[in-house]
């Protein structure tokens, strides 16, 4: 696997792209506290993902040639690689559906949430992001010491976003009387849509840190270099997703819609 940039050239863009993924998220949040602009939420979502797809993601890559016989390691990681991909859009359809069901049911009113709270989970899940593709380019470059130890402290910023989602703040959800059932009309469809999202996601926030850990203690025995680590490879892009998921989710739950 041949690699454009030198290492610190990588570290150096994957800290611009994160102070861009940071500023449109102030951004966003301002503009949702203050305007109530749901047009301007959309572009700076889509923004975001744009961003974390291609410079995080790298699915330009799906267009790389493919050198050597169908039994090389090069070849069979492109297939592998192409093979991901559909699976996640197969996943992205599930959260869509989701989003579908939202407005459906919810329209332009959202749930009693904590704002802070969604604030802070946010900026934990984006900052994994950021170490995550700290650790995939150190072993890019042959840095397992810099993969293990970014890739630890994703997985430790990732157990905080569930707990914080999970334990937290569906606690004080529940406590808000937002509840998974549509016995009470005026705040059943909103618990219905809020655990069903928020669970759905916490879901694969969990099959992620389990992925995280298998790819640390494979990468701990040494069974990836800078030239074979489409482990280390397929885990970064599926946690990327889960970030990326949640991108549409925060809005979509936190911003957009006035409380009922």
């Amino acid at each position: 696997m041949t690699h454009t940039q030198d290492k610190s050239a990588a570290f150096g863009l994957g800290v611009v792209i994160f102070i861009y993924l940071a500023v449109l998220t102030a951004l966003e949040f301002f503009v949702a506290v203050t305007f109530e602009a749901i047009s301007i939420l959309v572009v700076i979502a889509l923004v975001k993902a744009a961003l974390v797809m291609y410079y995080y993601m790298h699915i330009y890559q799906l267009n790389a040639e493919n050198e050597g016989d169908e039994n090389s390691y090069a070849f069979k990681t492109g297939t592998n690689r192409f093979g991901l991909w559909l699976f996640l859009l197969s996943d992205a359809f599930v959260f869509g559906g989701l989003l579908v069901m939202r407005f459906n049911l919810l329209a332009m009113t959202r749930p009693h949430l904590n704002q802070t709270l969604g604030l802070i989970v946010t900026a934990v899940l984006l900052i994994s992001s950021f170490f995550m593709n700290r650790g995939e380019t150190a072993m890019a470059h042959g840095d397992r010491k810099g993969f293990l130890r970014n890739t630890a402290i994703t997985f430790v910023l990732g157990f905080i976003f569930l707990i914080g989602v999970v334990f937290v703040e569906w606690r004080l959800a529940a406590e808000e009387g937002l509840v998974a059932s549509f016995g009470n009309t005026s705040v059943g469809p909103q618990g219905a849509v809020f655990y069903m999202m928020t669970g759905m996601h916490a879901f694969h926030v969990f099959t992620g840190l389990i992925f995280l850990a298998l790819v640390w203690n494979n990468a701990r025995k040494g069974s990836f270099s800078a030239e074979r680590h489409w482990g280390v490879e397929a885990a970064t892009i599926y946690w990327h997703f889960v970030d990326l998921v949640w991108i549409f989710f925060y809005p979509a739950l936190y911003l957009i819609g006035k409380l009922s």
